[in-house]
């Protein structure tokens, strides 16, 4: 964490990614809550997300980047309201602490473009006792039937 003008930044925001745009070329490329989500750390509204529900087999990427993030078997129902994951696709998400409502968590970010995905917490299933809770605005999502 470094401090600018009594405000804390993330190393995701000081950080140069693989892919690294303009806030204008953000802006144009993403819709107001994937900007927002992504490019601005926000949080969606807890059960808003159309992927909370989805069970299909597949991917999720960063909806900024496409950068394979989660797989679906690694998907559970945590009962938060947003898509939970017990395991990231290694190497493509990275991690950060953030004191933003007082007291630190662990923030995950896509470790190509910088885009701030949610949170992870040690209350996760096994095999890992992660739980990864993703802003579903924060992913796109591909079927196995894709590829």
């Amino acid at each position: 964490m470094n401090t600018v003008q009594n405000k804390t930044v993330s190393k995701a925001e000081t950080k140069t990614f693989p892919v690294s745009k303009t806030d204008a070329e953000w802006r144009s490329e993403l819709n107001d809550m994937e900007y927002y989500i992504l490019r601005k750390a926000g949080t969606e509204y807890s059960f808003t997300s159309d992927l909370l529900e989805n069970n299909e087999k597949g991917t999720y990427v960063c909806a900024g980047c496409g950068t394979k993030l989660f797989r679906s078997e690694t998907k559970f129902k945590s009962g938060t309201g947003w898509p939970s994951f017990y395991q990231e696709i290694e190497g493509n998400v990275e991690f950060d602490v953030d004191y933003k409502i007082g007291y630190p968590r662990t923030e995950e970010h896509c470790a190509n473009c910088g885009g701030h995905l949610g949170h992870v917490f040690e209350d996760g299933p096994k095999p890992t006792g992660k739980r990864h809770c993703i802003n579903g605005a924060a992913l796109d999502f591909i079927p196995d039937s894709s590829y």
